[in-house]
C-alpha cells in the first residue's frame, strides 16, 4: 500500500472520528440540557410537595383542633340532652335491637321503685316479669302470662299503637314507642293521670248534663201535653162559641180568646222544636209522600187568614215534575208552614205564590227540588237579610212591630233544611216583597200510586174558557189545560166573560165546552157569572174555584155549577173534577149512570137524597180520659151525621170495640192504665188473629210527635189529630 493511500485512509479515519466526537458532544449537550430541565422540574415538584405537606400538616392540625372542639360540643350537647331528659317528669328509655336497655331517665327507673336489676343491660322481657311479679302494673282481670304475652306482641309490632297502663298507685301512663331503622326502640312513658282524672270528671259532668237535658226534654214534653190539654178546652170552646149567636163585641172577645190560644200553641211548638234541634235530638223519618198534596194541605190551612186579608194564595207546581218523593213530610210541611205563614203575615195586599220546580238526576234516581215562596209584602232591608235567620230575631223597625212572633220560625226552618241536606235562601226588595226558597235533593218514590198528572182530557172537550181576575192564576190554569191537550182562552172579569160567551150580535160568539171561573172577583163574582149565564140560556158546564167552599155551597146560585173545587187544588184533583162533571157535552148517558152509581157507592150522595136518608149513621168511638176534651169533641160533632160514643181509657176502648163494630176510632195517646198505643196494638193483633175487618184508628195527641206521623203508622194508627182539636180538621178526618 502506498504511503499516499495510507495517509488518505488516516485522514478519512480522523475526519470520521472528529464527526463522531462532534456528534457525541452534541448528544452530551442535549442530555445535559434535558437533565437540567428535569432537575428544574424535580426541584419545582419538591417545592410544591413541601408546600402541600406543609398545608396538609397545617390542615391536619386545624382538623385536630376542630375535632377536639366538636367532640367537646357533642359531649356538652349530650350532657345537656341527658340533663333535659332527666328533668322531664315522663319516662324515657332506649333499647337495642336485642331488647336490652341502653339508657333510661330517673322517671322511667323510678316506676320500678328502686329495683337493683333495672339498669343498662336488663332485657325488656325481664322488666315485664318484674312489673307483674312486684305488682308494679295493675293488669286487671288478665293473668300475668297473658299480659306479658300481649306486651311482647306489641313489642314485635313494627308500628305499635300507644297503650295506657295503670300502676299500683293509681298513676296512669301512656306508653309510646318508636322503632328505629337499626332495630333500636325509643320508649316514652307519659304521665296522663291528670288527663284521665279530668276526662273522668268530664264524663261525670256530661252524664249529669245529659241527665239534665233528658229531664228538660221530658219536662218540656210533659208541659207541652199539660198545656195543650187545657188549651184544647179553651180553643175548642172558643171555636164552638163563635158558631153561636153573639153580639159583635162578644164575637171580638171570642176571637181574641181563640187567636191568643193558638198563638200560645205556636210559641210552645217553636220552643220545643228549637230545644230538640239544639240538643241534637230531632230525628228525620223519611217515607214516601206526595209533595204537591203536602203543599196544598199547607195552603188550605193558611187560606182563611189569607182570605181575611184579601190575599191570593197561588200554587205553581211544575207540570212535568213528579209529585211523589221520599222524605220527611212532617218536617217539609213545617218549613212550608213557616215560610208561607210569614208570607201571609207580612203581606198586606197582593198575593203569595208557591213555585215548585226541579232538576231530575236520572242516574241517581233523585230530583233537586226548588221550592220558592214569593210575596208582595213589606220586604226586608238588605243589611238585615241574614239577621232574620238568627234565633229570636225579627226585623225590628216601625213597619213590622204590628206583627207578633217568637222569631224562631226561620231559625228552625234553616236548621231543618240543613238536617235534610238542603239549603235555604232569601231575596227581598224593601217595600215590594220577598222570595224565600229552599232546595232539597229527594229520591223519587214509586209513581204507581200517584195519579197521572198528564191524564188526557175527555174526548169532545177541546175549548175551555178561564175566568180569573189574577193574571198568574190565569197563566197557571192555561198551562194545565194546555197540558191536557185542550185550548184555553182567558179573560179577567165576569162581564168580559159574559160578553165573550153571549156575543154582542155583531159576530158569532165562540163555543166553549167548559168554563172554569174564580169565585171572588171584583164587579161580578163567579156565582153571579153563573147566574147570568143561565139567565142567558147558556148551558155550558161551569167549574168554580173558591177559597171558601162552605160559603159557596150555601149560595142559591150553587145549583148552576157543575163542580165546586177548593182553591188552590192539586192538578189531578182539577182533572178528576173535570172528568166527573155531569151533564157535560162530552159525556154520554151510560157514563153518567156509572159515575152516579160510583159516587153513591163511595158515599158521595147529597145529604138530602133518599140514599143518604136510608143510610145507617156511622159509629165513631172516641177514647179520651179528659172530661173537658170529651165535652169539646161532643159539641163539635153534635150536628154531624154520626153516632159518637166515648171510652175513658184504653181497656174500655178495646172492650167496646170487641162488643160493637165502630166505623172509626179516635184514640187518645196518653190515658191512665192502658194508653192509646197499647190499646191500638191489642186491636190490631186481635184483628189479625181473628180475620176481623180492620177499623181506621186516628191518634189524638197533645204531645210533640218524636218520630213523626210515620212512627204512629208503624204502631197501627191510620193518622193523627193534634190537640187542641180543630173542628175543621175533625170534620175532614170524618169525611
Amino acid at each position: 500500500m502506498s504511503l499516499a493511500t495510507k495517509l488518505a485512509e488516516e485522514r478519512r479515519a480522523r475526519l470520521a472520528a472528529e464527526q463522531l466526537l462532534e456528534q457525541k458532544q452534541a448528544e452530551l449537550h442535549a442530555a445535559n440540557r434535558k437533565l437540567g430541565r428535569h432537575a428544574r422540574a424535580l426541584s419545582e415538584e419538591i417545592n410544591e410537595t413541601r408546600a402541600e405537606v406543609k398545608y396538609v400538616r397545617d390542615e391536619n392540625h386545624r382538623f385536630k383542633l376542630d375535632l377536639s372542639e366538636a367532640q367537646e360540643k357533642v359531649q356538652i350537647a349530650q350532657r345537656r340532652l341527658w340533663h333535659s331528659i332527666q328533668a322531664i317528669q315522663d319516662g324515657f328509655a332506649f333499647f337495642d335491637q336485642d331488647g336490652k336497655l341502653l339508657a333510661a331517665n330517673e322517671a322511667w327507673i323510678g316506676v320500678f321503685d328502686g329495683l337493683d336489676e333495672i339498669e343498662p343491660g336488663v332485657t325488656y322481657i325481664r322488666m315485664l316479669q318484674l312489673a307483674t311479679e312486684e305488682g308494679i302494673v295493675d293488669i286487671g282481670e288478665m293473668s300475668a302470662p297473658d299480659w306479658r304475652s300481649m306486651m311482647m306482641e306489641r313489642w314485635e309490632d313494627p308500628q305499635p299503637e300507644p297503650i295506657i297502663l295503670r300502676l299500683w298507685n293509681d298513676v296512669y301512663i301512656k306508653l309510646i314507642d318508636q322503632r328505629g331503622p337499626e332495630g333500636d326502640i325509643v320508649f316514652l312513658a307519659l304521665n296522663i293521670t291528670d288527663t284521665v282524672r279530668y276526662e273522668s270528671e268530664l264524663n261525670t259532668a256530661r252524664q249529669k248534663a245529659e241527665s239534665a237535658n233528658r229531664a228538660k226534654s221530658a219536662f218540656l214534653a210533659n208541659m207541652s201535653h199539660e198545656i195543650r190539654t187545657p188549651m184544647n178546652g179553651v180553643v175548642g170552646m172558643a171555636e164552638l162559641m163563635a158558631d153561636t149567636n153573639l153580639t159583635d163585641e162578644q164575637k171580638l172577645y171570642v176571637e181574641t180568646i181563640k187567636n191568643s190560644g193558638e198563638a200560645l200553641l205556636v210559641i210552645i211548638n217553636d220552643v220545643l222544636d228549637y230545644s230538640k234541634i239544639e240538643a241534637e235530638k230531632l230525628v228525620l223519618h223519611p217515607e214516601p209522600f206526595d209533595l204537591e198534596r203536602c203543599i196544598h194541605e199547607v195552603t188550605t190551612l193558611l187560606q182563611p187568614g189569607a182570605r181575611d186579608k184579601g190575599l191570593e194564595l197561588i200554587v205553581d207546581y211544575d207540570l212535568f215534575l213528579p209529585t211523589r218523593f221520599v222524605g220527611d213530610p212532617g218536617r217539609i210541611r213545617q218549613v212550608l208552614t213557616n215560610l208561607l205563614g210569614n208570607a201571609v203575615k207580612f203581606t198586606l195586599e197582593g198575593h203569595v205564590v208557591v213555585r215548585v220546580v226541579g232538576v231530575p238526576d236520572a242516574q241517581d234516581g233523585v230530583v233537586h227540588v226548588h221550592i220558592t215562596v214569593e210575596d208582595t209584602g213589606i220586604g226586608i232591608p238588605e243589611e238585615k237579610i241574614q239577621h232574620i235567620f238568627g234565633e229570636f230575631n225579627q226585623v225590628d223597625d216601625e213597619r213590622n212591630r204590628q206583627f207578633e212572633g217568637t222569631g224562631l220560625g226561620l231559625a228552625i226552618s234553616r236548621r231543618l233544611v240543613s238536617l235534610m241536606g238542603g239549603e235555604i235562601w232569601v231575596d227581598s226588595d224593601l217595600g215590594k216583597g220577598s222570595a224565600f226558597g229552599f232546595q232539597l235533593t229527594l229520591p223519587v218514590a214509586d209513581q204507581a200510586a200517584e195519579p197521572d198528572p198528564t191524564i188526557t182530557i175527555p174526548e169532545g172537550l177541546r175549548h175551555v174558557l178561564v175566568v180569573d181576575d189574577h193574571p198568574l192564576n190565569r197563566a197557571i190554569l192555561e198551562k194545565q189545560i194546555a197540558a191536557l191537550g185542550a185550548t184555553a182562552r182567558c179573560c179577567g172579569s165576569g162581564p168580559e166573560a159574559l160578553e165573550m160567551i153571549t156575543g154582542d150580535g155583531a159576530q158569532k160568539a165562540p163555543v166553549f165546552d167548559l168554563i172554569i171561573t174564580d169565585h171572588n172577583m171584583p164587579g161580578m163574582d163567579g156565582l153571579e157569572l153563573a147566574q147570568a149565564l143561565r139567565d142567558a140560556h147558556v148551558s155550558t158546564p161551569i167549574l168554580m174555584l173558591t177559597s171558601s167552599v162552605g160559603y159557596a155551597e150555601m149560595d142559591p146560585a150553587r145549583r148552576h155549577l157543575a163542580a165546586l173545587l177548593q182553591r188552590p187544588s192539586p192538578r189531578h184533583e182539577l182533572f178528576a173534577a173535570i172528568h166527573r162533571i155531569e151533564g157535560a157535552p162530552w159525556r154520554d148517558t151510560p157514563k153518567k149512570a156509572q159515575i152516579a152509581d160510583g159516587a153513591r157507592a163511595q158515599g158521595d150522595a147529597p145529604q138530602n137524597s133518599p140514599d143518604a136518608e136510608q143510610r145507617t149513621k156511622p159509629i165513631v168511638l172516641a177514647a179520651e180520659d179528659n172530661r173537658t176534651n170529651r165535652l169539646v169533641l161532643d159539641k163539635m160533632l153534635r150536628h154531624t151525621n154520626i153516632d159518637l160514643i166515648f171510652a175513658e181509657h184504653g181497656q174500655e176502648a178495646v172492650d167496646m170495640w170487641r162488643e160493637g163494630a165502630p166505623d172509626l176510632i179516635l184514640m187518645d195517646i196518653s190515658m191512665p192504665g192502658m194508653d192509646g198505643k197499647e190499646a191500638t196494638r191489642l186491636i190490631r193483633d186481635e184483628q189479625e188473629a181473628t180475620g176481623r175487618a180492620p177499623v181506621p184508628i186516628i191518634a189524638m195527641t197533645a204531645h210533640q210527635l218524636e218520630d213523626g206521623e210515620g212512627g204512629l203508622r208503624r204502631l197501627g194508627f191510620d193518622g193523627y189529630l193534634g190537640k187542641p182539636m180543630r173542628k175543621s180538621a175533625i170534620l175532614t178526618c170524618l169525611e
